[in-house]
């Protein structure tokens, strides 16, 4: 006796499946496991190991030569004070110094002293004191924090780049410049 396979080509021919690509109506991730039967076949988050950052600082020295016993020491930004305050309070200071109605030596532990010195010389250099609008502020690497600040002098718009670096424990200053 034949089976009825060797005769019918249906049952010679491998099986095709089709797909279909299912998009999903709303954009909430977790709408599909409100169900409270579903939750239990919901697939577990996989938590991944959160990285520490890696201090890559290499202090800018402004052409200084140092002893390696006295040279600046980098410091990780986990370990030094919240830097937004200190932007803020620091741009507010730097807006009065140019303008002249405050002194430099205000901020002189913040800054370095080619910094320090370059913030002198424009002391003054405003007739009026800039209003400060935006603050932004990127930590490229750990313990390097670059800002940009926004600040209106009367109908003109200027903007403040800072670079801080973390070094001997605290946040430095090490450039300043208003384009």
């Amino acid at each position: 006796m034949t089976t009825q396979h060797a005769f019918n080509p249906n049952f010679l021919s491998k099986p095709v499946f089709t797909t279909i690509d299912l998009t999903p109506i709303s954009s909430d991730p977790d709408e599909d496991w409100l169900h409270p039967v579903l939750e239990m076949f919901r697939p577990l988050a996989i938590a991944e190991p959160v990285k520490e950052p890696r201090l890559y600082l290499i202090a800018s020295t402004f052409g200084e030569e140092f002893d390696s016993q006295f040279s600046p020491e980098p410091t990780s930004a986990k370990d030094l004070p919240d830097i937004e305050i200190l932007v803020h309070n620091f741009i507010h200071v730097v807006v009065e110094v140019w303008a002249g109605r405050r002194s430099a030596s205000q901020i002189q532990s913040s800054c370095h002293y080619s910094v320090f010195a370059q913030l002198q010389r424009k002391s003054g250099k405003f007739e009026t004191v800039g209003r400060v609008r935006k603050i932004h502020i990127s930590q490229p690497l750990d313990g390097i924090v670059e800002a940009t600040v926004t600040v209106r002098y009367g109908e003109r718009l200027r903007v403040v780049a800072i670079r801080f670096e973390g070094l001997d424990h605290r946040w430095l200053c090490t450039a300043l410049e208003i384009i």
